[in-house]
Order: C-alpha cells, then sequence, then structure tokens
C-alpha cells in the first residue's frame, strides 16, 4: 500500500466514525501522509455575540484538520496539547480551509502546524498541535 493510500483509507475510516466534524459543517477535501485540508462555510450559527466566526469553530476546524494528518499512517494519535493564535475575524458566509502539515515526528511524538485561510486567502488562524500516538490502528493492514 503506498502512503497516499494509507493515508486516505486512515481518513475514510476516521470521518466514518467522527460525528463532530460533519455535524459543524466540516468537509475533508485533502488528505496526504502528514498533512490534511478541512474546509467549513461559516454559516450564521457559527456567529458569535460579535457577528464574527466562534473562536471555538475555528479551532475545532483547526483541530480536525490537525487530526487527520496526524493520523494519515494508519497509528492511532491523539493531541496531547495544542495552541491556536487568532490573526483576523471570519464572517458568516465566509468559506475557511484548514491545511495541517507535520513539522516534526519522532517516535510517538509529532508536531503539526495548521494554518487557517479564508476564501481570499487572508490568514484567520495560526495552530499548533503535539500529538501523541497510542495503541491501535484506524483498520487492518
Amino acid at each position: 500500500m503506498t502512503p497516499q493510500d494509507r493515508a486516505r483509507k486512515s481518513a475514510a475510516a476516521m470521518w466514518a466514525d467522527d460525528k463532530a466534524s460533519p455535524w459543524l459543517g466540516m468537509e475533508l477535501v485533502e488528505v496526504g501522509e502528514g498533512h490534511a485540508t478541512l474546509a467549513l462555510t461559516v454559516a450564521p450559527h457559527h456567529a458569535n455575540g460579535h457577528a464574527i466566526c466562534h473562536g471555538g469553530v475555528t479551532f475545532s476546524l483547526a483541530d480536525s484538520a490537525f487530526a487527520f494528518a496526524c493520523n494519515s499512517r494508519n497509528v492511532a494519535t491523539v493531541a496531547q496539547t495544542n495552541t491556536i493564535t487568532y490573526i483576523a475575524p471570519a464572517r458568516v458566509g465566509d468559506r475557511l480551509a484548514a491545511t495541517a502539515r507535520e513539522v516534526h515526528l519522532a517516535g510517538r511524538n509529532g508536531i503539526y502546524d495548521v494554518t487557517v485561510t479564508n476564501q481570499n486567502g487572508t490568514v484567520i488562524a495560526e495552530f499548533r498541535g503535539q500529538s501523541r500516538a497510542i495503541r491501535g490502528q484506524l483498520f487492518e493492514e
């Protein structure tokens, strides 16, 4: 199995059991070994009291992209810690894309950066996640 095939199969297995990401309106756009992109169109129910996208929605989008990137090798992997910096507001109607990329992987630990942008390429947020591999796989190999 090629790394790309493994990443796609891992993503399909995760997506089948992921109830939160689709419920929030996310779509899996692309996945490969150590990287993933998820997208979301900001709907009125994603807006906070300032009429901008709630930070938790932006965080969730970045976190889901991180999850698909760090699980792309069919090794069950969870978040150990993560942080986000909000740079610009997203508004209702904006199409957000969260692109996760592996920065470092050694043993059971990984570091991933996720950039969230809108349809114009404006950076909305920067997220860094640290992962930890646990026991198990997403599918039988």
